[in-house]
């Protein structure tokens, strides 16, 4: 035995490799039953969980493309058995199951789906009778999304016709089961709820399976009718059947057939109504008049009319009275005022206006003569004052001194010299005449003399 042969040494990537391989080949398409347990939904839509048992675990992911094809909807704590391939994730050595297709266990999909969703818009109040709407009593436009080709529509156009003949019916043409069908079903209401006309609408299908029956289960389907302002009739399969969308709706149908029924009332039902509604009302007219005619009769009949009466006579006599004594007084206020506007107009004709307008108008004329003559006499006096007074400032005035031959003189920095000595040989200074101003300099300072 060679003790010493050569050993082949692997990388940890090519062990796992080999691992992941070896795995792959030998346990593909393998199904797994267990509980989900730490489920994490990435923004990019894969699933991440893992599967458990008592005695052990394994790592599960399921793609987005394969998880939307998911019925319903993966919690913790749920059994379920699913299906795929095993593999390794190579950066961290894990083995884990790559989920191709996932049910749960014991109750079906679909089924568990259905609780689920049900349960969810429940929650939210979807199903909440406040949000209900009556149905209009007499429509005059049905909207109906429904496949165009299933005999739910040759039963509802055949019940309305014969109901009520003068119904208008717009058809949105949908797919109501298999891939899709949700969609065209949910964007069929909104397109119904865009027109104006629509009274209200039948949404449904004839009977068949559970999975024939799913697109009326889907979420977009439902919250397309909360979300609808027109009133909904949900007519999906057969009486025995359920959908999300009979919770939903504002009235349930058992059958497409029943939600015409529903929805218009036959002619003839109306009219019979309508002519019990009329005789009812004309008893009620009639009962009320005779109640009414007897009061009256009654009324007549007492005593108290006949008093009222006297009351009546008396209040007439004492409104004339009152009449007559209102006539006389106004009479001799009349009178009184006449009486005082011929005084007045007396006592205006003794008065000769133009004449004191005459007066008034000399008076005037005289004041303003006078005013005139004192305002000059003014003036006169107050000028000779001004010119008195401007000979004196002018006798004052620097400017005159200098007009008879003196002048000033400044040192540099403006100040007046008085005295020779206050400047010095080479000093600059400036000598201000009568008329401008002269710039020397002292070249000899000669003493002030006696």
């Amino acid at each position: 035995m060679n003790l010493f042969a050569p050993r082949k040494i692997y990388t940890v990537s090519e062990i796992t490799a080999d691992v992941k391989a070896c795995l792959e080949s030998e346990f593909s398409e393998v199904c797994v039953e267990g509980e989900i347990s730490n489920l994490a939904v990435a923004a990019s839509g894969h699933l991440y969980f893992g599967l458990k048992d008592k005695g052990a675990q394994i790592r599960c992911v399921c793609f987005r493309g394969r998880a939307r094809f998911l019925k319903f909807r993966a919690e913790d704590g749920l059994q379920v058995i699913a299906s795929g391939d095993l593999s390794v994730y190579e950066p961290r050595g894990d083995y884990q199951l790559i989920v191709d297709f996932m049910e749960p266990k014991g109750l079906g999909s679909l089924q568990l789906a259905f609780e689920q969703l049900k349960a969810r818009l429940q929650a939210e109040g979807l199903f909440d009778a406040r949000y209900k709407k009556p149905l209009p009593v007499l429509p005059i436009c049905i909207g109906i999304v429904t496949s165009p080709t299933g005999a739910a529509i040759q039963d509802i156009l055949r019940i309305l016709r014969r109901r009520h003949e003068s119904v208008r019916v717009l058809i949105y043409p949908a797919r109501v089961q298999g891939q899709g069908a949700a969609a065209e079903i949910a964007a069929g209401i909104r397109a119904l709820n865009r027109l104006a006309d629509v009274d209200v609408m039948i949404v449904g299908r004839g009977g068949g399976s559970l999975e024939d029956l799913w697109a009326f289960n889907e979420e977009i389907v439902a919250r397309a009718i909360f979300e609808s302002r027109i009133p909904v009739i949900s007519a999906v399969g057969h009486e025995v059947d359920f959908s999300i969308s009979d919770f939903v709706a504002d009235l349930r149908a058992p059958t497409p057939s029943a939600a015409a029924e529903l929805v218009v009332s036959q002619k003839s039902e109306m009219l019979e109504r309508v002519a019990g509604l009329d005789r009812r009302l004309q008893q009620s007219l009639q009962f009320h008049l005779s109640r009414l005619r007897n009061r009256v009769l009654t009324l007549t009949a007492s005593r108290v009319f006949a008093s009222a009466e006297g009351r009546l006579g008396f209040y007439r006599q004492r409104l004339d009275e009152l009449a007559f004594r209102l006539e006389y007084r106004l009479r001799g206020c009349l009178k009184e005022l006449k009486g005082r506007e011929q005084l007045l107009a007396a006592d205006l004709g003794r008065f000769d206006l133009w004449q004191m307008i005459r007066l008034r108008r000399e008076t005037v004329g005289r004041q303003i003569s006078r005013l005139q003559a004192a305002a000059r006499l003014f003036l006169q006096s107050t000028g000779g004052k001004v010119q008195r007074l401007e000979s004196s400032l002018r006798a004052l005035s620097p400017l005159a001194v200098l007009e008879r031959g003196y002048a000033i003189c400044r040192d540099s920095q403006g100040n007046i010299i008085r005295e020779a000595t206050a400047l010095q040989k080479g000093d600059p200074f400036s000598v201000r005449l009568a008329k401008g101003v002269i710039d020397a300099r002292a070249e000899k300072i000669h003493e002030s003399e006696a």
